[in-house]
């Protein structure tokens, strides 16, 4: 069977941390799937908000290409992820961003996903793809 792999790179420059809700929690006893996904765009709203940017204006802003995901561990209620987050591979369209989750668990971290998603800057009136702002390409390479 073929893995997906994802080259995270070595420094992520922003972390935030979300704690595990019992609506993330399925029937396995341990965070989903669905959950994580949710989760991570919650770290990615935290990621743009402390760069002063929002993931949507009125007339522009982010949609999700793709995503990959690769499960290294089991989430469980009561822990709290530490989201280590940073953004690469920027084009004239719009860039990647990358995700490390951790937690600490009986006083060892413990890594339970690493992930990427394709965001690319997207015009919602005409619905078409825009080009990214010079002032995200600035603030996303820093």
């Amino acid at each position: 069977m073929a893995r997906v792999k994802i080259d995270i790179p070595e420094k992520l420059g922003y972390t935030t941390q979300i704690p595990v809700r019992v609506t993330d929690v399925n029937y396995g006893g341990h965070v989903g799937n669905d959950a994580i996904l949710s989760i991570l765009h919650q770290a990615r709203i935290n990621y743009l908000h402390a760069m002063g940017l929002e993931e949507r204006g009125p007339e522009t802003g982010l949609i999700m290409a793709d995503a990959a995901l690769v499960y290294k561990g089991e989430g469980f209620l009561k822990d709290i992820f530490d989201i280590a987050i940073g953004a690469a591979d920027i084009s004239p369209f719009g860039f990647d961003i990358y995700y490390r989750i951790t937690t600490v668990r009986d006083g060892k971290t413990i890594l339970i996903a690493e992930a990427k998603s394709g965001m690319i800057f997207f015009d919602y009136i005409n619905r078409k793809v825009s080009r990214l702002p010079e002032e995200w390409k600035e603030k996303i390479s820093a």
